[in-house]
């Protein structure tokens, strides 16, 4: 499961793909307070390319970095909260979130919670890193992720899954510059953002399949709110 929870089968992605488009749309304007140009703004830049790997509509994308960037006359009023707590089982859990009203947010998460435990801000982060992590996928069969990784100056790498994904992590001020290293050596960057990475993530041999399926139950409720950008857990593998 790693530092970042994905909904796991094929109906759940592609049930998905609305709600990451939103998901881009915020990071997008977000990203274009601090310029439309993504060739001027590396925080833009990153986010755009996401949005083309995924087949984003252009108009879509457009209409984003306009919007954020103040062109369109529009106001852009997200707040950036991040939510703390534990999943069942006390497998530890961050939830960060872009909402227009915390009015709505906070009663919400605190329902969502229930089946966990929401807690205050810093009960466990502290149990986190902040980094940055790139998902990227080889270019030639047989490309050497550790390589890669030492090459564009990652901190470490997690191995790739089925499709042949790596996870590069990284200081999280050197997120551009490591995405903009790894096509030399053979990896192109599918995402690359800011996150958290646990710094002691529960065993899931330690749970049995019952208890794994009931953090899954509460992943996929938490990751269902509409203001919920992404989901950050300390479960390994």
């Amino acid at each position: 499961m790693g530092a970042q929870w994905k909904a796991k089968g094929k109906e759940l992605a592609a049930n998905a793909k609305g709600k990451l488009f939103g998901r881009l749309a915020k990071d997008i304007m977000i990203a274009a307070r601090s310029g439309a140009d993504p060739a001027s703004n590396s925080r833009l830049r990153l986010v755009v390319e996401q949005a083309r790997k995924v087949s984003m509509p252009k108009d879509t994308l457009d209409r984003a970095i306009k919007k954020g960037a103040g062109l369109t006359g529009e106001t852009v009023n997200f707040e950036h909260v991040i939510y703390e707590g534990f999943a069942p089982h006390q497998v530890p859990v961050m939830v960060e979130c872009l909402t227009d009203n915390l009015n709505r947010t906070a009663p919400e998460m605190r329902v969502l919670f229930r089946k966990g435990q929401l807690g205050t801000s810093g009960s466990v982060s502290w149990d986190f890193d902040h980094v940055g992590m790139i998902e990227a996928e080889p270019l030639v069969p047989g490309a050497d992720p550790e390589l890669a990784a030492i090459e564009a100056g990652a901190q470490d790498f997690e191995p790739g899954d089925e499709a042949g994904a790596t996870m590069f992590w990284t200081d999280a001020a050197d997120l551009d510059l490591v995405s903009r290293a790894l096509p030399a050596h053979n990896f192109s960057v599918l995402t690359a953002k800011l996150g958290y990475k646990p710094k002691n993530p529960v065993d899931p041999a330690n749970l049995s399949p019952a208890q794994l399926e009931e953090v899954e139950s509460f992943l996929a409720a938490i990751d269902g709110n509409d203001d919920v950008q992404n989901v950050f857990v300390g479960l390994a593998g």
